[in-house]
C-alpha cells in the first residue's frame, strides 16, 4: 500500500520510517556512492527533510518499507535550485504548480525485477495523484541517467533540461508533466508490464515442470 506522510507525522510510523532512512543510506551512500550524510542511527537525512516535505512510502503487507520518495513545492528551497542549478543553465525553477521530487528510493530488500517495477511505478503514480489533487503542472528532479530507461519504459519520459557526467555516472535534471493523460498512459503501461511478467512466470513454471 501507499502511505502519504508529512514530515510532522513521521513519528506515527517509527519502524517504517527507520527502514526508509536506512534504505536511503543503502541506496545513495553504499550502492550509488553519493556524498551524503549518514547519522549514528544509520539514517541518510539531509537539510530538506527538515523543510516539511511530503513523503510517499510503499509499505508492504508486513509493514516493511519497499520504497519511497520525497515531494516539496519549488516555492521554497529546493535541491535542484541550491545544488544542481548548473543543470538548468542557472534558470530558477520556482512555481506553485511545480514540485520537486527527490530521494526516490527502492529498498535493497526488493530482490526481483517484477517487485522493483511494481514499487517504482506505484510511487510514480502516487506522485502524479498528489499532483492532480494539488493542481500541479510539472514535477522537477535530478536523477542518474540509467533511470531514463525506466521512465521511458513506464511512458513517463522527462524533458531532460541538462546533464553532467558521462555514461552511467551522468546526472540529469528532468521535468515531468503532471496530467491525467500522463497518469492514464502510465497506468496502461504498468498493466502491460504486469501481463508480460505474469505470462513469463507461467512459461517459467511450465518449463520447470
Amino acid at each position: 500500500m501507499i502511505r502519504y506522510v508529512y514530515a510532522h507525522e513521521l513519528h506515527k510510523y517509527p519502524s517504517l520510517v527507520d527502514e526508509m532512512f536506512r534504505d536511503r543510506s543503502a541506496q545513495f551512500r553504499d550502492r550509488m556512492k553519493w556524498d551524503v550524510s549518514v547519522d549514528a542511527n544509520g539514517w541518510e537525512r539531509d537539510q530538506y527533510d527538515d523543510l516539511a516535505p511530503l513523503y510517499i512510502i510503499y509499505e508492504r503487507e508486513d509493514g516493511s518499507h519497499a520504497g519511497s520518495g520525497r515531494l516539496m513545492p519549488t516555492t521554497g528551497r529546493t535541491m535542484i535550485g541550491e545544488h544542481f542549478s548548473h543543470l538548468t543553465d542557472g534558470v530558477v525553477i520556482q512555481s506553485p504548480t511545480i514540485w520537486e521530487i527527490t530521494r526516490l528510493c527502492i529498498s535493497p530488500s526488493v530482490k526481483s525485477r517484477r517487485e522493483a517495477m511494481t514499487v517504482t511505478s506505484s510511487l510514480l503514480l502516487a506522485g502524479i495523484d498528489v499532483g492532480l489533487r494539488f493542481g500541479l503542472e510539472f514535477y522537477v528532479g535530478v536523477f542518474d541517467e540509467p533511470m531514463l530507461r525506466v521512465y521511458k519504459g513506464l511512458d513517463f519520459t522527462p524533458d531532460v533540461m541538462g546533464k553532467s557526467g558521462e555514461e552511467r555516472r551522468a546526472i540529469c535534471a528532468g521535468l515531468w508533466p503532471c496530467t491525467q493523460e500522463v497518469r492514464d498512459n502510465m497506468a496502461r503501461k504498468v498493466e502491460e508490464h504486469a501481463q508480460i511478467a505474469e505470462a513469463a512466470q507461467v512459461v517459467e513454471f511450465a518449463v520447470g515442470a
